[in-house]
């Protein structure tokens, strides 16, 4: 990077002047300007006394990076072509432009962030005492320059310019031309005796801090023409930890727009075609940097696709990817071209889910696992219609999940997933290595207990698609009964009687023993032994089908034989696991891993 960036150092003065002339501007991606009075204040105090403020990075126009532009919030709109960009600075550099330069009340937040509109003095005599603390010497006033006490009633008023004379109060936004105020100072104090006293402080004040503003110098970083947007994008992130971090769709909003196309407005389109009722309690997560992975999947799998068809070997060809470097590469036309897809290929996947018992976002096991699945779906197209495709794609799907494999960094992964996926679901004899990588061990049901997991999440799901009904109601589980019925996951055995018993928390806590159960079914569960409670629940014939169809053992649970029960129960849920993986389990004898969940857990129940 050393030949991409030029360090130097620009005076106050000048980077105000390039505000106001238009020559220096925000990239488009940068956000609002939201800084409170107090931030302010700090920085102008600094700035009196010759303080270090950090320094300012920007970047030059006019090379292959290019963004939409737009003034510093309270310049003229002047319609000329930035020279050079805001990467890091905007927050001060607005500030200092607001306070210092303009004709009009900065616009800032107080304490609770509410906004506030006032001028910024700084009081003369207390500047000029050298233990008096800079910063409270330095006065935020209301728009109309008058101070208030609770009452409302006005206790001072500033709103002339002889006012400020008598109070000593420079208003800031004179800095730089300060001399008419000063003539009006002077003019002011005229006729008084001891005049000389005041002229000679005004002296002193101009000299001692007018004149360090003046001339203060801010460190400037300044990027090059030639810096590529990856490396904008990295260094914009490096000089922001305290902000709020700047994702690849922000940079692409003014990449588009500098070619006047709105993607901000376009994925807002996209957004709500995607809240259709049937689909958007999965697709409530999806966010925008989500939804360009998954365009980005389909723009390099094409672009693969083309490099092999024109004798390329796989080796050399443009690689399928979804990382940074790879989304900030899309071009518009290929994110216009791919967009529509995307958005049916997670309506699709929705719907998928929905026939996979997984009805809300919150229920997901892995959220991230939607992108590979939408953009599976896009690519494939009809070709995912068959039971055959589908029965592929969900064994893919599972074995993701119980596999846990989308847990880390991903990026690999769905790189990997789509066209390995889609050759395997068109009829190649090559497993995914989503597929060949996965492996559930017997012993980690032992350590789930919460939906921090997500082989805890795909379990609750497996056993609501492999006919679990409510205990009560023996009802079948649809997306009616789903939300209308406030099903759960809840304890078999119930904790109170649990915990009567002394039996460890991390052994009843594990999702061997819950099922997914009904508000009004758990309520009558209660706390009490399934010997009491299951004749509650209604006919015994009735519950024990009902139990069966919830990998329960009727005659165990009847019996309160929790050792045995939780034996059978795991070996059940085992193979559940298998039947959706189409993977054996591995049968290990190790116990509990104590540190994967704890003893907690989050249902609610007694």
């Amino acid at each position: 990077m050393a030949d991409l960036f030029r360090s130097d150092q620009e005076s106050i003065k000048s980077l105000m002047d390039q505000i106001h002339q238009g020559k220096l501007q925000l990239p488009d991606f940068q956000r609002d300007w939201v800084w409170p009075v107090d931030n302010i204040i700090r920085l102008i105090a600094s700035i009196s006394k010759g303080f270090p403020i950090g320094s300012i990075m920007t970047m030059v126009t006019g090379g292959e990076v290019k963004f939409a532009e737009r003034p510093i919030e309270g310049a003229p709109a002047s319609g000329a072509r930035a020279q050079s960009l805001i990467l890091d600075g905007q927050q001060r550099l607005t500030s200092l432009y607001q306070s210092l330069c303009l004709g009009r009340p900065v616009q800032a937040q107080d304490h609770k962030k509410k906004r506030r509109d006032g001028w910024l003095y700084i009081d003369m005599r207390k500047a000029l005492t050298p233990e008096f603390p800079r910063e409270d010497a330095i006065r935020f006033i209301g728009a109309d320059r008058k101070v208030r006490d609770f009452r409302g009633e006005t206790i001072e008023d500033y709103s002339t310019p002889e006012a400020e004379y008598e109070a000593f109060l420079f208003p800031l936004n004179q800095v730089f031309d300060s001399d008419a105020w000063e003539d009006g100072f002077r003019d002011y104090y005229e006729d008084r005796a001891d005049r000389k006293v005041f002229t000679d402080r005004l002296k002193d004040f101009r000299n001692k801090v007018l004149a360090v503003i003046r001339g203060y110098q801010v460190p400037l970083i300044e990027l090059k023409q030639e810096a590529e947007r990856e490396a904008v994008c990295q260094v914009f992130e490096n000089v922001n930890t305290g902000a709020v971090p700047l994702n690849v769709f922000e940079l692409l909003t003014a990449t588009y727009a500098a070619a006047s196309f709105d993607l901000r407005s376009h994925w807002s389109a996209c957004r709500r075609e995607l809240s259709d009722p049937l689909v958007h309690r999965l697709l409530t997560d999806v966010s925008s940097t989500d939804f360009i992975q998954a365009v980005t999947l389909l723009s390099t799998m094409e672009r693969n696709a083309e490099a092999l068809r024109g004798g390329i070997d796989a080796a050399n060809a443009p690689r399928v990817g979804c990382r940074r470097i790879d989304m900030l590469d899309l071009g518009m036309d290929d994110y216009q071209r791919f967009a529509p897809r995307v958005v049916e290929g997670l309506k699709t996947a929705a719907r998928f889910l929905f026939s996979q018992k997984l009805f809300e976002a919150k229920y997901l096991p892995y959220g991230s696992q939607l992108i590979p699945l939408a953009a599976i779906f896009a690519q494939l197209g009809e070709d995912a219609e068959s039971s055959q495709a589908q029965a592929k794609i969900s064994q893919w799907y599972w074995c993701g999940v119980f596999g846990e494999l989308y847990g880390g960094s991903t990026e690999t992964r769905f790189a990997a997933d789509l066209p390995e996926v889609v050759a395997w679901v068109r009829g190649g004899s090559k497993r995914p290595r989503t597929v060949d990588e996965s492996q559930f061990a017997s012993s980690r049901l032992s350590t789930l207990r919460t939906r921090n997991s997500a082989a805890y999440k795909g379990l609750y799901a497996q056993l609501l698609a492999a006919g679990a009904t409510d205990w009560r109601t023996g009802k079948a589980v649809d997306v009616d009964t789903y939300f209308g019925e406030s099903l759960d996951i809840h304890h078999i055995f119930p904790k109170r009687w649990c915990e009567e018993r002394g039996i460890d928390p991390k052994v009843y806590n594990g999702i061997s023993n819950k099922t997914p159960l009904s508000s009004r079914t758990n309520r009558k569960v209660g706390g009490n032994a399934p010997s009491k409670y299951l004749p509650t629940l209604g006919p015994e014939s009735v519950v024990d089908e009902a139990l069966r169809s919830s990998l329960v053992d009727p005659v165990l649970l009847r019996a309160d034989d929790f050792e045995r029960f939780m034996s059978v129960r795991k070996e059940a849920l085992l193979r559940i696991i298998e039947q959706g993986t189409g993977k054996p389990c591995y049968r290990d004898e190790v116990g509990a891993v104590d540190d994967v969940d704890d003893a907690m857990d989050d249902t609610d129940d007694e």
